[in-house]
């Protein structure tokens, strides 16, 4: 049976199946004897992006990972990097040090941010998360021609990600066929990748899709 550890584009936790290509983590949020989560769902308010494999690591999910056998931090799965975004985590320092500081230095372009630290990333995108209490912004099918490629919304139903002026369909093993943005017509959409992540989309930052979003 799947572990509790698969996050969906809301910054949610799920038990599923598809690992997705990558994990990364909130804390320590889980205990090792039963391999459930507790009852909270972020143990500190840096949500990080980490690669799968990193100088040959062995990691046993939801285990004790930590010197005295002790619970290290609780590993959390993602479909690709759109998704992970969307869920308000961000690049690991650590594992994939080339592509946090790619997006810190979006960061500092978008909010003219001289050497912006990392706490204080941390502390704006937790504002903003949905998993986190962030509110909800809505936007129409006129309004998903102005979100950057990588964007997320959702219809209530489902969830789409923006690429090539098209909305993919996503699920947790891959994304669906495109949709044109008229044929929502008037349906109101929730926006949920945060404004900060948005922000640093549009000064090019460029997160890994799963192979299922390659265009036809």
């Amino acid at each position: 049976m799947p572990l509790q550890n698969r996050v969906d584009p809301f910054g949610e936790i799920h038990a599923d199946p598809a690992r997705g290509m990558f994990t990364g983590n909130r804390g320590i949020i889980h205990d090792p004897e039963t391999k459930q989560l507790l009852k909270r769902r972020w143990a500190s308010k840096a949500w990080i992006t980490c690669a799968l494999d990193y100088k040959g690591a062995k990691r046993e999910p939801m285990g004790r990972n930590r010197a005295g056998a002790k619970p290290g931090w609780t590993e959390l799965f993602f479909l690709d990097e759109v998704t992970a975004l969307a869920a308000g985590h961000r690049p690991c320092f650590y594992c994939r040090r080339e592509r946090a500081q790619a997006f810190s230095a979006a960061y500092a372009c978008a909010f003219e941010a001289e050497d912006p630290k990392v706490g204080e990333i941390d502390a704006r995108l937790h504002e903003e998360r949905l998993a986190s209490g962030g509110k909800a912004i809505e936007v129409d099918r006129h309004g998903l021609t102005l979100l950057p490629e990588g964007a997320m919304v959702s219809d209530g139903e489902a969830d789409y990600a923006i690429r090539n002026g098209r909305a993919l369909r996503w699920s947790f093993s891959g994304y669906g066929p495109s949709l044109g943005f008229d044929e929502f017509g008037a349906t109101e959409m929730c926006l949920v990748t945060p404004a900060t992540t948005l922000a640093i989309l549009r000064q090019g930052y460029l997160p890994t899709w799963h192979p299922s979003a390659a265009p036809a």
